[in-house]
C-alpha cells in the first residue's frame, strides 16, 4: 500500500487488520484442538502417550523457534518472514488433515507450529512499528481482544466442526483464511524500516537454545510416563543444565545475539518478561483440563466441552479493551498486577469448590475471574515492554516476549497433565484423554477431581508469585 496522506493515517489500522487475522487464525488452531483431542486420539486408537504429543509438539516447537524467528525479523525484515509464516501455516493446515497416521500428523503439527511461530513473533513488532505511541495502546488492547475471541470462538468451533464435520476440518478449517490473510498482507504491509541491516543471525545461540529447552521441555513432559529415572529424561535435564550457561556465553560474545542482554539492565523490561510466563503458566493448563474433564467424567461431546470453558475467554473479551484504553491514565505496574491477583483469586476459587458435583455456575464464575485478571495483565504489560527497547532491537524484544509467553503455555500444559498423571491410576489416564462411554463411579470421580485441584494448586502459587513481581517492577 502507497503512502499519502490518508494511507498514512489509516495506515496502522491497515496493518492491525493483517495482523489481527493472523492471530485470530493461529490461536483458534490452539482451542479448536483443546476440545477436538479425545476426537482425535479416538480416530488414531492412541492413548495418553500420543495424545499428549498432539498437543505438545505444536507447543514445544513453537517455544523454541520463536525466539529464532524474532531475531530474523529484525535482519530480514518483519513483512518477509510474516508473509512466510502464513503461508507455511496454511500448507501445513491442509497436510495435517490428510495425515495418514498420528506419527505423520505430529510431523505436519510441528512444521505448522513453525509457521504459527513466524505469524506470531511478527504481529507485535509490526504493530508496535505501525502505529505512533499515542495510540498504540488501542493497537495492542484490539490484538489482545483479537487474541481472547479467537480462545473464545477456538473451542466452540472445535467442537462443533470435530462433531459435526470430522476432526480433519479442525485444521482444514485454516485454509481459505490463510490464503486470504495471505493475499491481503502483500497488499497492505510495508518493508520493515527499522532493519538491523549489519546484524547477522545467531547460529550457534540458535542451535544450542533448540537443544537447551527442546531437552527441559520433553524430560518435563515424559517424566511421568517414562519414569525420573529413565535415561532420555535425565539427558533431557542433562541437556538444560548445561547448555544453559553456554547459551549465555555465547550472547555475551557475539555481535548480534538471539537475546539482548543488555536489555535486562531495565528492571521494567526484565520483570515484565518473567510477569509474562506466570500469567501463561498460571492460565493455559486450566482450558484445556477443563475441556478434558467434561468429556471424560460427565460423557459430554466435544461442543459441549467446548462451551464450558468460554467463561475464561469471555472475561478476556469484556476486558481487554478497557485495558487499552486505561493504560494512558494508569501504571503498567499496577494494571498488570491487578490482573494477576484476580486471576490468582479465580484459581483459588477452583480449588476450594471443586468437587464431582460442584454446580457448573460456581466452576464458571471462577474461569470468568481468570480470564478477566489475564485480558487485564496482557496489554499494559505488553506495552511496557514494546516502549522500553530501541526501534531496531523490537523484533528480539517481541521474540522473548513471545518465547516466554509460549514456554509459559507449553509448561503449563506438560505441567497440568504431568500432576493429573502421577494421581491417577492407569485406566483413568487414557479415559481423561478418550473420554469414558459410560459414567464413572464417584471413587473414579473424586480421584480425578483431587488430581486436578492439585494441578490448581500450582497455578495458584505461581499466580501470588507474579502478584508479589509484578508490583517489584517499579515506577513508570
Amino acid at each position: 500500500m502507497h503512502s499519502s496522506g490518508k494511507a498514512d493515517h489509516l495506515y496502522p489500522w491497515f496493518v492491525l487488520s493483517v495482523t489481527s487475522l493472523g492471530v485470530l487464525l493461529v490461536l483458534l488452531n490452539v482451542g479448536t484442538l483443546n476440545v477436538a483431542l479425545p476426537v482425535v486420539s479416538r480416530h488414531f486408537h492412541v492413548g495418553a502417550s500420543f495424545a499428549d504429543w498432539i498437543v505438545l509438539s505444536y507447543l514445544i516447537v513453537n517455544t523454541i523457534l520463536i525466539l529464532v524467528f524474532g531475531q530474523l525479523s529484525d535482519i530480514y525484515g518483519r513483512k518477509k518472514l510474516y508473509m512466510i509464516g502464513m503461508a507455511t501455516f496454511t500448507i501445513s493446515s491442509l497436510l495435517i488433515g490428510l495425515s495418514p497416521n498420528v506419527w505423520i500428523l505430529i510431523v505436519f503439527r510441528c512444521i505448522q507450529a513453525a509457521g504459527g511461530a513466524l505469524v506470531i513473533t511478527n504481529t507485535t513488532a509490526l504493530i508496535t512499528d505501525a502505529f505512533p505511541k499515542h495510540s498504540l495502546g488501542k493497537g495492542l488492547g484490539i490484538n489482545v481482544l483479537v487474541a481472547a475471541a479467537a480462545q473464545l470462538l477456538g473451542p466452540v468451533l472445535g467442537g462443533v466442526m470435530a462433531s459435526a464435520l470430522g476432526w480433519r476440518w479442525v485444521f482444514w478449517f485454516n485454509v481459505p483464511f490463510g490464503l486470504i490473510g495471505l493475499f491481503w498482507g502483500m497488499f497492505v504491509l510495508r518493508s520493515t524500516e527499522h532493519r538491523d541491516a549489519s546484524g547477522k543471525a545467531d547460529v550457534w545461540g540458535g542451535i544450542v537454545i533448540c537443544l537447551c529447552l527442546g531437552g527441559f521441555i520433553i524430560s518435563l513432559s515424559e517424566g511421568s510416563a517414562l519414569g525420573w529415572g529413565n535415561w532420555l529424561v535425565l539427558l533431557g535435564f542433562l541437556l538444560f543444565v548445561v547448555l544453559m550457561p553456554v547459551f549465555i556465553l555465547i550472547e555475551k560474545r557475539v555481535s548480534s545475539p538471539l537475546i539482548d542482554l543488555s536489555l535486562f539492565r531495565n528492571r521494567q523490561f526484565t520483570i515484565a518478561n518473567i510477569a509474562t510466563f506466570i500469567n501463561f503458566f498460571s492460565v493455559t493448563a486450566l482450558t484445556l483440563l477443563i475441556a478434558l474433564y467434561y468429556q471424560a467424567a460427565y460423557q459430554e461431546s466435544a461442543t459441549q466441552a467446548g462451551l464450558k470453558i468460554l467463561p475464561v475467554t469471555l472475561g478476556m473479551l469484556i476486558i481487554s479493551p478497557v485495558a487499552g484504553a486505561l493504560i494512558t491514565k494508569f501504571e503498567a505496574r499496577f494494571l498488570a498486577t491487578a490482573g494477576l491477583f484476580t486471576s490468582a483469586i479465580g484459581l483459588l476459587m477452583l480449588i476450594i469448590t471443586m468437587s464431582p458435583h460442584v454446580p457448573y455456575v460456581v466452576l464458571g464464575l471462577g474461569m470468568f475471574l481468570v480470564g478477566l485478571g489475564c485480558g487485564l495483565f496482557m496489554t499494559p504489560n505488553t506495552a511496557s515492554i514494546m516502549a522500553s527497547v530501541p526501534e531496531n532491537r523490537r523484533g528480539i524484544a517481541n521474540g522473548l516476549r513471545s518465547m516466554l509467553n509460549s514456554l509459559g503455555q507449553v509448561l503449563s500444559t506438560a505441567v497440568g497433565l504431568m500432576i493429573v498423571k502421577i494421581f491417577l491410576p492407569d485406566r483413568l489416564k487414557d479415559v481423561i484423554y478418550v473420554g469414558s462411554a459410560s459414567r464413572l463411579s464417584f471413587d473414579d470421580l473424586s480421584r480425578i477431581v483431587t488430581s486436578y485441584r492439585i494441578a490448581f494448586v500450582v497455578l495458584f502459587a505461581v499466580s501470588v508469585a507474579g502478584v508479589v513481581l509484578s508490583l517489584l517492577r517499579g515506577k513508570k
